[in-house]
């Protein structure tokens, strides 16, 4: 593989470790390990680390999906291995 090859695989694997670490700190962290102290605030009836754990890293996931479509296209780009 050459340089080109190896830089577009660090960029890639880098840019999922990211997107990984944010779901994880979303889904695990905000809806069980923070979970107690979001309970204090309250949202329409509901308290914030039930609404977090049932609803908010849903939608964070959702985003991420889409976010990271665009920024591997991004890459794909600036490597010149995107598709036509």
């Amino acid at each position: 593989m050459d340089k080109s090859g190896k830089a577009y695989w660090h960029a890639v694997l880098k840019l999922v470790a990211i997107i990984l670490s944010i779901w994880a700190l979303v889904s695990y962290g905000f809806g069980i390990l923070f979970a107690s102290a979001l309970n204090n605030i309250h949202i329409g009836g509901y308290p914030m680390g039930f609404w977090w754990a049932q609803q908010g890293s849903m939608y964070v996931f959702i985003a991420l999906i889409f976010i990271y479509a665009k920024l591997m296209g991004n890459l794909d780009k600036k490597f010149d291995v995107h598709e036509q």
